[in-house]
């Protein structure tokens, strides 16, 4: 049974569903290379836990790829990603191709190829893997990458991404690693007392009337947070919230400032 409930993403992206529809909400996206395990399946839909995050969401059983045990958990081998760019290109062995968006992962990359079970890809970018050697030097640029991606409920990729995705995402890249969504990210890292305290690469959470999390954003400095809400943006922030000026009003209420570096 352990050979089959180990799996691996085989699609650039992969909507993970509330419930085993194509009409269900899109909850989150698994990338390329993505490991799961499968709880449970039902005809051509499967229930999966995220290794990465431990989300959970159904997905279609097709867009994955089975992998033993050993592979699952062979962590030194899952340490490449694609880099914050637009073209990030595999080949697989039939000649197909494959655009993958920033922050997947490339499986037993060594010298120019990638491999998924027994499938072998030829890598044309340039993977690294990511540490936090440089974070404040490089988690700008990153962010910025994404400025103008659409916001999409559960995305994860360039062409549609959600709040707690964005920052994810741009953690990933810069070898940092949080968990799925706003409400849990804000349970990790450590307090920044005072937004005036704030600086580049901090977290901002925001919470709505019931006092429940529901946005997040990155800080650029202790004025400035880049987010996602409608598209990634740059707003002004003060200690009431996010400022949007097209609007002329407050859009997010400040909650809570975390450092995770």
């Amino acid at each position: 049974m352990n050979m089959e409930i180990h799996h691996v993403c085989s699609v650039a992206v992969a909507p993970l569903r509330k419930e085993p529809s194509d009409k269900s909400e899109i909850v989150s996206q698994l990338l390329f290379g993505d490991r799961v395990t499968v709880l449970e399946k039902i005809e051509k839909w499967c229930l999966v836990k995220s290794y990465y995050d431990n989300y959970e969401g159904w997905m279609d059983y097709k867009q994955l790829d089975k992998i033993s045990e050993m592979q699952f958990t062979d962590h030194r081998n899952y340490m490449y990603v694609t880099p914050a760019q637009l073209d990030n290109t595999l080949i697989a062995n039939n000649g197909t191709v494959y655009y993958l968006t920033p922050g997947s992962t490339l499986p037993y990359y060594e010298n120019g190829f990638c491999y998924l079970g027994d499938q072998k890809f030829e890598v044309k970018s340039n993977p690294f893997i990511p540490d936090t050697i440089n974070f404040k030097g490089n988690v700008e640029k990153t962010a910025k990458f994404f400025e103008n991606a659409p916001y999409l409920w559960g995305g994860r990729t360039f062409f549609g991404i959600d709040c707690s995705g964005f920052v994810q995402t741009v953690y990933k890249l810069n070898g940092l690693h949080i968990k799925r969504n706003a409400a849990q990210q804000a349970e990790q890292g450590e307090i920044v007392d005072f937004l005036a305290s704030a600086t580049l690469g901090d977290l901002a959470f925001f919470d709505n009337e019931e006092g429940k999390i529901t946005h997040v954003g990155l800080m650029l400095n202790n004025h400035q947070i880049i987010h996602s809400a409608g598209k990634v943006r740059i707003d002004p922030i003060d200690d009431q919230g996010i400022f949007n000026v097209e609007l002329g009003r407050y859009t997010h209420k400040l909650r809570i400032i975390k450092r995770f570096v």
